[in-house]
């Protein structure tokens, strides 16, 4: 990739993206979505259609949210494929959208992707006992990474996502949030719109206290056989560098794996996609990365069900 080289970008957003029914539309009326849902259930061995269509509430359960998040995206990718002949050059994801990306862009067969996140979220939410973890997004104007990593040296806080400049989310202890939040109101400059807001998520993600897990998820993605392409993993960004892939397996490998207990570097990736891309596409049940986008002056045009396809594409 040079930097003269445009093309179109295809973006998955993270778990908090899921909602009951997502994905039904594109089920419905796609044959090849059909196949997709019933493909991630042969390899569960459950039905993911059925736990997105219905009202289980396993659903926001974070190891069955990944599996299913991850499936409904692939299917609306592939549906968008088949309608309108989408075909990107390059391919991002946030947290666990980055593995959406890299089934997108032919790095890793669905049925071992979906495998692994059921076991990678069953993972994350035993790290932690349920309610001893939190996490909080800080929105203001010109946040500074470093700054706010200073001003919670000494806490069990970390910065969990860099999600644009004008959002960064803290992970940790949740008894210490409240601490952490008046320390970042005393580096913030006393003018500013600060804003905290607690995410109603069940565990510290992308936090030091994801770290005890990161041996027994890379024994996991070690099991990967040799259907997985590594070279193409050039053409998705990293959370955990904030650059592309490389085309070695082992830097894949332990990318994802460190990207468990480190922070996402979303802002950096969305900087690397907008320097290559004439046109992105966020595709998912929500549409959390088109306003990240707005904070650099991209336009980032999101999918979120079958007719706001045909809105997007339809004129072409």
């Amino acid at each position: 990739m040079t930097s003269s080289d445009k093309y179109v970008a295809v973006v998955f957003p993270g778990q908090g993206a899921q909602r009951p029914g997502m994905g039904k539309d594109f089920y419905e009326q796609l044959q090849v979505c059909r196949e997709t849902y019933e493909e991630a259930s042969d390899a569960l061995g459950w039905d993911v259609a059925e736990m997105c269509f219905g009202e289980d509430e396993r659903l926001d359960q974070t190891e069955f949210t990944q599996p299913c998040l991850l499936t409904t995206e692939i299917a609306m990718f592939r549906g968008l494929g088949a309608l309108y002949d989408l075909a990107p050059f390059l391919y991002g994801g946030h947290s666990l959208g980055e593995f959406t990306a890299l089934v997108a862009a032919g790095v890793m067969p669905l049925g071992d992707a979906v495998q692994i996140v059921h076991t990678r979220g069953r993972l994350m939410q035993e790290a932690v006992p349920v309610g001893l973890g939190g996490m909080a997004a800080v929105i203001a104007d010109d946040l500074d990474v470093e700054e706010l990593e200073g001003a919670l040296s000494d806490l069990p806080v970390d910065i969990a996502n860099v999600n644009s400049s004008r959002q960064i989310v803290i992970s940790g202890h949740a008894s210490d949030l409240p601490e952490a939040a008046v320390r970042i109101t005393d580096v913030i400059d006393d003018d500013a719109d600060l804003r905290f807001v607690p995410l109603n998520v069940s565990a510290p993600f992308h936090s030091r206290f994801m770290r005890p897990i990161e041996r027994e998820f890379s024994d996991l993605l070690q099991t990967l056989g040799d259907d997985v392409d590594p070279q193409k993993a050039m053409a998705v960004t990293s959370n955990y560098t904030g650059k592309f892939h490389t085309r070695y397996r082992e830097d894949l490998l332990c990318y994802l794996t460190y990207q468990l207990g480190s922070k996402v570097r979303w802002r950096e990736n969305m900087d690397a996609i907008a320097a290559e891309a004439d046109t992105i596409y966020e595709i998912g049940p929500g549409r959390p990365l088109r306003d990240f986008f707005k904070t650099i002056g991209v336009n980032c045009l999101s999918v979120t069900t079958l007719s706001s396809a045909t809105r997007i594409f339809g004129s072409n």
